[in-house]
């Protein structure tokens, strides 16, 4: 038995070529063949957002996202968001607004509130709602997290 074609894709910047079965979770690739454990594996079903990782900018869950899907394009992962060892405006208002709790849903939060950010810059509340409604977090900490959004949009909170 032959190893399946390499897909070619880039993640944080750097060029892979992972030889997986075509229809493998993104998932597991990027946490089992390049070790970045940043997205969680939470339902497998694409339900509760803790695998969030960006695809071409896009927020998408990367538990049902399939390796064909990311060839030739750019994932981001939430330890792409760090600059040279400094962290983004949005994880420091997530540190500053106390936003995490148990920690476990943060980075699929922190992904889709990048990719908000990304296309609009100064959304609204409900906007901001809108974009973390497939985000679940157990622990209750939704207020703090809207809150550290609208702090790295540059705007007061009333969440």
């Amino acid at each position: 038995m032959s190893l399946p074609e390499p897909t070619r894709f880039t993640v944080n910047g750097t060029a892979h070529s992972v030889p997986a079965e075509p229809d493998t979770p993104l998932l597991y690739v990027l946490r089992n063949d390049l070790d970045l454990k940043g997205a969680k594996f939470g339902c497998g079903l694409g339900q509760c957002g803790a695998c969030t990782v960006l695809l071409d900018g896009h927020a998408v869950n990367a538990c049902d996202t399939p390796l064909w899907a990311v060839a030739g394009k750019q994932v981001t992962t939430v330890e792409g968001l760090a600059a040279g060892g400094t962290m983004s405006r949005l994880q420091q208002a997530f540190l500053d607004e106390q936003a995490v709790q148990c920690g476990y849903c943060i980075s699929g939060m922190l992904m889709s509130a990048t990719a908000l950010l990304e296309r609009t810059p100064d959304p609204t509340l409900d906007q901001i709602k809108e974009a973390m409604d497939r985000n679940l977090c157990r622990c209750g900490t939704q207020a703090r997290i809207l809150r550290a959004i609208q702090r790295a949009a540059g705007q007061g909170a009333s969440a």
